[in-house]
């Protein structure tokens, strides 16, 4: 075994890697992250390339780009036209992002799970009571990107961002091992709920882009296309962006998480199982027949 797939093992050991990627000072380091991953000295890219894909699962063999100016550029990359299959049919509910599907289910009594046993209150994740009611027995489903996965989200369906609402917070890490030992940990992460409507039908859905350690931030350019959530501080934003069944609407700078958060008559479609992989475009959710 070589020296970095021992090094591997160790880190993801269950008490080291919670230790490594919590037990740190996370907000502190995912600003310094957010620097340094810009950084666009030779050295530095090809280094921290070179750590991160020796860390990480990253496929760029899809992307765009065939050199990139720094770690940050490889992050957000886009793909090669063609790279995603989006799912054209009119009653499916399209994965927004590329991700490891997490605990989903039906909502109950208000209720989500983070993982089997660990409850948190869909009003608190969303900041808003009103928001919560409209889906209170609906269905939530958890997306989390890991950090060598295609970071960029978008539509789910033919759609308008009605609103947006920043909630500063914490960044745990995201990861399975966090879920088990801290409670609610979706609703202590920065996080920015988005409110969109569907075309369709026009029922709403939310999006809930949840931060993780390490994740410099979220970007919607929808909203503002220079600057990343987070400059604005704690606020509702009333928005009015349209946009296309697969159309980008945003990405992260690292791997973190999204929340999907769907009407009672949206169901969740059979190839949809807790651990599996999943790209951005294939089906989500679909209208029940009954």
């Amino acid at each position: 075994m070589s020296f970095g797939g021992a090094l591997l093992r160790i880190f993801q050991q269950e008490d080291i890697n919670f230790l490594l990627t919590n037990r740190i000072p996370r907000l502190a380091l995912t600003r310094f992250m957010g620097w340094f991953s810009k950084l666009e000295n030779p050295l530095v890219r090809r280094v921290s390339i070179f750590i991160w894909r020796s860390f990480c699962d990253v496929d760029l063999t899809e992307s765009a780009n065939a050199e990139f100016r720094s770690l940050h550029h490889a992050f957000i990359r886009r793909l090669k036209p063609g790279a995603r299959t989006v799912d054209a049919d009119p009653v499916v509910l399209a994965s927004p992002c590329d991700a490891i599907v997490g605990a989903f289910g039906r909502i109950k009594h208000g209720q989500a799970l983070q993982i089997k046993g660990m409850a948190y209150d869909i009003a608190a994740l969303l900041g808003d009571a009103g928001d919560a009611a409209a889906i209170r027995e609906g269905w939530y489903i958890t997306l989390r990107l890991t950090a060598g996965m295609y970071h960029r989200f978008h539509a789910p369906h033919d759609l308008r961002v009605e609103s947006l609402r920043y909630i500063s917070g914490d960044t745990w890490n995201v990861n399975p091992i966090a879920l088990k030992r801290i409670e609610r940990l979706f609703c202590r992460n920065e996080r920015a709920p988005i409110s969109v409507r569907l075309d369709l039908s026009g029922e709403r859905i939310m999006l809930v882009p949840v931060a993780a350690v390490l994740v410099a931030s979220i970007r919607l350019p929808f909203l503002d296309p220079d600057l990343d959530v987070r400059a604005g501080g704690q606020r509702v934003t009333r928005c009015d962006a349209a946009f296309a069944k697969g159309e980008e609407m945003g990405w992260f700078e690292h791997g973190s998480t999204i929340v999907v958060l769907a009407p009672t008559r949206w169901q969740p479609c059979h190839n949809l199982i807790e651990g599996a992989h999943i790209h951005m475009g294939e089906p989500l959710l679909r209208i029940s027949r009954s």
